[in-house]
């Protein structure tokens, strides 16, 4: 079997079959197939694309080039399952959504990526917490695991090593946006981790990774008919990305806000809704919970009682950061000594907001990525920030700056100023969670 005749028949429109896919795949993760012809075989699929059958027998390849970890010899007394985002501005879910579950009885092996582009990363967020590992060893991300309910960690060398090399030559060759790619890429790590179930949140609007509505809708369904193909329970939530997801984008801000929504001292409700429909979804097709409202009782109880909070206090504890965060939060996370407010040019309402913006604002500012090797200010970012359908007096804060000096406050303000429209009119609620795709 050559590389060169997967290649030729992949452009021609062939199905390939089971074995030439574990061929390629193989290749790609011991060095037997070239740089070069990994993107050809890229843009032929992003051109051709791949069948379900050929997605499934991909994403299975992928999950085989490396380790798969697995739970069974733990004799964990729960379901082991996952949440993938395809990445927002001010999206912290993960952070909230883990120990929830694992207070609630699941187990979490949460394997998260970094920050690029507009978008914010998990792991980035945990980096903000001054002594957190967030590439562990396999062994201690299995003690973590079993002890705490819920460990959050980077991918390893040893998992879905063919994704890694896959990834950063689709990365250069502009073939990202192949929904077969991006599929197998999200779920040969996840079904890499041992994953009993996994819900998918896939945003739709102007901060969202996939351009259109559409293109979310058709990467949400070959998720979960791939993952369910794959054999583990997947199911995926469409969920509104036209307005960062909380209050704050950057990642200390986040992980202070992620410290004060399990403390119970605030709970922004777009943040508090989606996070509590992501649980909901686990819960119930995990089978712990029977019903949604069985679910949301349970989820509620970890929060007030102060549960979730001592599952996400033992995690960062157990993987080398502080054991008094939430006591003294300041003393763990990166402060700005300059704030600046980002002020209203008019009165009336907020009706739409440029998301993406905000988070290249956020990115502008030294926080975020665009490049995986750059370095990020863990401090900067956005707080108080508008939403959509707020009414706005002249002059009133439209978000907060939080930046190193003055000349980069200041480009902050305008890029803030520019990404918010205020109109005469309220605008129209838009739904949280547009539709639930199930197999």
């Amino acid at each position: 079997m050559l590389p060169q005749e997967i290649i030729r028949r992949k452009r021609d429109g062939a199905a390939l079959t089971d074995e030439e896919i574990r061929f390629f795949v193989r290749g790609i993760a011991d060095g037997g197939v070239s740089e070069g012809q990994i993107a050809a075989f890229a843009m032929a699929v992003f051109f051709k694309d791949m069948s379900m059958d050929e997605r499934v027998a991909f994403t299975l390849a992928m999950r085989d080039s490396g380790r798969i970890l697995e739970w069974r010899s733990l004799d964990l007394p729960g379901p082991v399952m996952d949440k993938h985002s395809t990445g927002g501005v001010g999206d912290v879910v993960s952070l909230l959504l883990g120990p929830m579950i694992a207070a609630c009885g699941g187990y979490v092996p949460m394997i998260s990526g970094r920050g690029l582009g507009h978008t914010g990363g998990t792991l980035d967020k945990l980096d903000a917490i001054a002594g957190y590992c967030s590439t562990p060893e396999i062994v201690k991300f299995r003690e973590v695991v079993r002890d705490v309910g819920v460990a959050i960690i980077g991918q390893t060398a040893q998992l879905a090593p063919a994704d890694k090399r896959m990834y950063s030559i689709r990365d250069v060759t502009a073939t990202v946006e192949s929904v077969a790619m991006i599929t197998g890429s999200i779920l040969s790590k996840k079904l890499s981790a041992g994953l009993a179930a996994l819900v998918m949140d896939v945003k739709v609007g102007s901060g969202a990774f996939m351009p259109t509505p559409e293109k979310s809708l058709e990467l949400a369904q070959a998720i979960v008919n791939v993952g369910n193909g794959a054999g583990m329970r997947t199911t995926a939530l469409l969920t509104d990305m036209n307005e960062s997801l909380a209050p704050s984008a950057g990642n200390a801000l986040e992980v202070r806000l992620a410290l004060d929504y399990l403390a119970g001292r605030c709970r922004p409700a777009r943040l508090h809704e989606v996070t509590l429909a992501l649980c909901v979804e686990l819960l119930v097709t995990s089978g712990i919970s029977a019903s949604d409202q069985d679910a949301r009782i349970r989820l509620l109880a970890a929060l007030d009682s102060g549960a979730a909070a001592e599952r996400f206090a033992r995690m960062v504890s157990a993987l080398g950061g502080p054991t008094d965060l939430f006591e003294q939060p300041g003393k763990y996370l990166d402060a700005t000594s300059l704030t600046v407010p980002v002020p209203a040019g008019r009165n009336g309402f907020v009706t739409r907001c440029d998301c993406r913006a905000l988070g290249l604002a956020v990115v502008g500012l030294g926080g975020g990525r665009t490049r995986p090797s750059d370095s990020i200010d863990f401090a900067v970012g956005l707080s108080q920030l508008a939403r959509i359908g707020d009414r706005i007096e002249r002059g009133q804060t439209l978000a907060l700056v939080h930046a190193r000096n003055e000349d980069a406050a200041q480009r902050a303000v305008k890029e803030v100023l520019s990404a918010f429209e205020i109109g005469d009119v309220a605008p129209p609620d838009n739904p949280l969670v547009y539709q639930r795709i199930a197999p």
